[in-house]
């Protein structure tokens, strides 16, 4: 057990090595790297996550055991095999033969396999139902049919080519996502994380919802490095959901709280769970420009987040924490932020001085790992910064198998041509409106993204649903906005709900009951991807309307308000039913696009609040 133990930390290590090295240095060789690291990750993952550490009696443990053993010299000689070959096929010189088919159906198994450990069954079973597609969709009627692959055309391409499983997408996470997922795991083990929580506590610890507030500012602070909403809730929430709780609050609402705030740091820049970075390649859009079109809809989320913890805190009478009782930040405090701070300040420094966002993160690694030790933990024991880099491969590996799973389906549609039938589809349902296109697109993305990191996510949704979009005169930023939001908040979606299940057992609650209530908290996250797509001004980039997004702003904030106290029952005083419905329908009149409806609703909404507020006065 030992010998396993030091295979999984050594291999997590080189990975996190080799990222490093390529976010400075470059690729050591493109088609090498791409297939090693898929190659490499699987076993780690198959190391990290056995099937044997799954089973009960002796006999299922020797089983299991047996089966990973099967699947780690598999995937070894899968990934051996595609360089035994490679070279040949792309030339056209080589006859594919039936031991080539075996050893790609084997490598493709390892995969699925490996996603059932790390991410359930609907991400394998989309991965099944596109191979099966792909094989037998000749057979199906109308737009779903294609021309028809075989069991030869299909493995090549999965396994074989650049199209599949060590395609694009692969490509930009070897080149440059792995530095920031390193980034984001070095900065938690140096303990910036718990920097950030203090400062969090103190600068909450005046407000009703206290903890809960704070829980949102560590979120949205550490979030933004960590590609992972489930690794935010339990790396945060194991310190706030406690004493969110201590405040007052119940274990449903704890949880929501952390659930929902972890699930927003995804899309708060400047990193944007290292998404940012893969959204500029797909699109061709500098990443400065998508951080400063991400950061408004992303301020907005987490004031609506801050807006329903306070209603919540006012409805069960929940009174600010005593001054005396308040955290206090000293100078080593104040010190320490540097760790966090500085690498933030270095991304954004060397992306403004025209250089690559890989450099950016390479040298934003370095600074973190240099600041460490500035914390006394870290410089009684240096051996830690070791340990965390290897912690940030196995990271990085669990991410790459999923990206590798992306890749099969990314094939499936490259093969068949299934995104274009997808968005015809769409097309043909919504005919001519907007709106219902996107609530088909926004329910698509919300079962695409279930259990997903971020990462995979945007890409598998976006490819698919992304031209769609378009095609209906959404512009292409807005487009990859809305698609990111909904396949964030898929993680706190019924009835997958990730981030919702990571919460629970820390807070205590049912996780399902954590789920409605997160997406409750989070329901303005649903509303302003709607509004992006009809008031592109609120990115702040392209023909930017300085009058039109003050406009916008003013209705969003109001409309806030509004839902947050209408869900909640309760804003200065309780509300009645009829109360509460008319905030409702005012809030949505506000953001439905057309001057009337929206001037219309805004200015009921603001007279609604009026009369409550002089009303309770006078109470």
């Amino acid at each position: 057990m030992r010998a396993l133990a030091a295979l999984r930390w050594t291999i997590g290590l080189g990975i996190s090595l080799v990222a490093f090295y390529t976010a400075g240095f470059g690729l050591i060789d493109e088609i090498y790297q791409r297939t090693v690291t898929v190659g490499v990750s699987a076993m780690l993952v198959i190391l990290a996550v056995p099937l044997a550490g799954q089973a009960g009696s002796r006999s299922a443990r020797l089983v299991g055991t047996a089966i990973d053993i099967v699947l780690f010299l598999t995937i070894a000689l899968a990934t051996a095999w595609f360089f035994r070959i490679h070279e040949e096929l792309e030339g056209g010189l080589y006859e594919f033969n039936r031991l080539d088919q075996w050893v790609a159906a084997g490598g493709l198994v390892v995969i699925l396999e490996l996603t059932r450990r790390l991410f359930g069954l609907p991400l394998v079973i989309f991965g099944l139902v596109a191979i099966g597609y792909c094989l037998f969709g000749a057979e199906l009627p109308w737009i779903f049919s294609h021309a028809g692959f075989d069991g030869e055309e299909t493995l090549r391409t999965l396994w074989y080519s650049f199209d599949g499983v060590f395609g694009r997408p692969v490509s930009v996470v070897v080149s440059l996502i792995m530095i920031f997922i390193v980034f984001g795991v070095v900065l938690e083990g140096t303990g910036a994380g718990q920097v950030l929580l203090k400062f969090a506590f103190s600068l909450t610890g005046g407000m009703r919802g206290g903890p809960a507030h704070a829980a949102v500012v560590a979120s949205a602070l550490f979030g933004t490095v960590s590609g992972s909403v489930a690794g935010n809730v339990v790396g945060t929430g194991v310190f706030t959901i406690p004493m969110i709780r201590k405040r007052g609050f119940g274990p449903v609402f704890a949880g929501a709280v952390e659930a929902a705030a972890s699930s927003g740091g995804q899309f708060m820049p400047p990193v944007m769970g290292a998404v940012a970075f893969m959204m500029a390649d797909v699109t061709g859009i500098p990443y400065l420009t998508i951080c400063a079109a991400a950061l408004v809809p992303a301020l907005l989320y987490y004031v609506s987040l801050f807006a329903a913890v306070s209603v919540e805190a006012t409805r069960l009478g929940i009174q600010p924490i005593p001054k005396a009782e308040r955290e206090e930040l000293g100078r080593r405090d104040y010190w320490l932020s540097l760790s966090f701070v500085i690498p933030i300040a270095v991304i954004l420094g060397v992306l403004i001085a025209g250089r690559s966002a890989a450099l950016a993160g390479f040298w934003a690694t370095v600074t973190g790992l240099a600041l460490g030790f500035m914390n006394p933990e870290v410089r009684q024991a240096p051996g830690r910064l070791v340990a965390t880099l290897s912690k940030a491969g196995e990271a990085a590996a669990r991410l790459m198998v999923a990206v590798a799973m992306i890749g099969i389906m990314i094939g499936v549609m490259n093969l068949t041509g299934l995104g274009i039938r997808f968005s015809t589809l769409i097309l043909s349902f919504a005919g001519d409106s907007l709106f219902i296109a996107l609530v088909l697109m926004a329910l698509g993305c919300l079962v695409l993204g279930m259990g997903m990191p971020t990462v995979p996510a945007y890409l598998i949704i976006v490819l698919i649903m992304g031209p769609a979009i378009q095609n209906l005169g959404v512009p292409l930023l807005e487009t990859h906005l809305f698609v990111l939001y909904f396949g964030v908040l898929s993680s706190i979606t019924p009835p997958v709900a990730i981030a919702a299940y990571a919460a629970a057992p820390i807070s205590g609650g049912n996780p399902m009951a954590t789920s409605v209530v997160a997406v409750r908290l989070a329901v303005i996250g649903f509303v302003i991807p709607f509004v992006l797509a009809y008031n592109p001004a609120l990115t702040l980039v392209g023909d930017f309307d300085a009058l039109a997004f003050l406009w916008v702003l003013s209705r969003l904030i109001v409309a806030i308000w509004l839902f947050s106290t209408a869900l909640a029952g309760v804003d200065r005083g309780p509300l009645g039913l009829p109360e509460r419905l008319l905030r409702l329908t005012f809030g949505l009149s506000a953001l439905i696009s057309g001057l009337p409806t929206e001037m219309v609703g805004f200015i009921l909404g603001c007279g609604l609040l009026v009369i409550h507020w002089k009303g309770v006065r006078k109470d």
